[in-house]
């Protein structure tokens, strides 16, 4: 990985639980700076279930490793492109505290 690779801006936002008076809900704000990352799609599907038919698709993000980006978890949702993506999984590649690998899915059909 080289830095001519990181050729996306992302952002990300994080989670946190909020009670509006019903019950506690899932509420998102930015969350850092727009960062740079290389986007590779891994595979996509449409699924039918309950008459509903959504389509997934699966993409993996390689950001540099920082201070900021090593406290990222599930919890946080990336955006890229105007389409958020849920973190399903992070780790380190290459070297130590170089870069993470960022594991999303995302509604394409939203």
């Amino acid at each position: 990985m080289q830095a001519g690779d990181l050729d996306r801006r992302v952002h990300f936002r994080r989670g946190t639980l909020a009670d509006d008076g019903f019950g506690e809900t899932m509420t998102f704000a930015e969350h850092g700076d727009v960062i740079w990352a290389a986007k590779r799609d891994l595979s996509d599907g449409e699924k039918l279930r309950a008459g509903e038919v959504a389509a997934t698709i699966m993409t993996r993000f390689t950001i540099r490793w920082s201070a900021f980006t090593s406290g990222l978890s599930p919890k946080d949702t990336l955006v890229c492109e105007g389409l958020a993506y849920e973190i399903v999984g992070i780790k380190e590649t290459e070297a130590r505290r170089r870069f993470l690998e960022l594991t999303c899915t995302a509604r394409a059909d939203l």
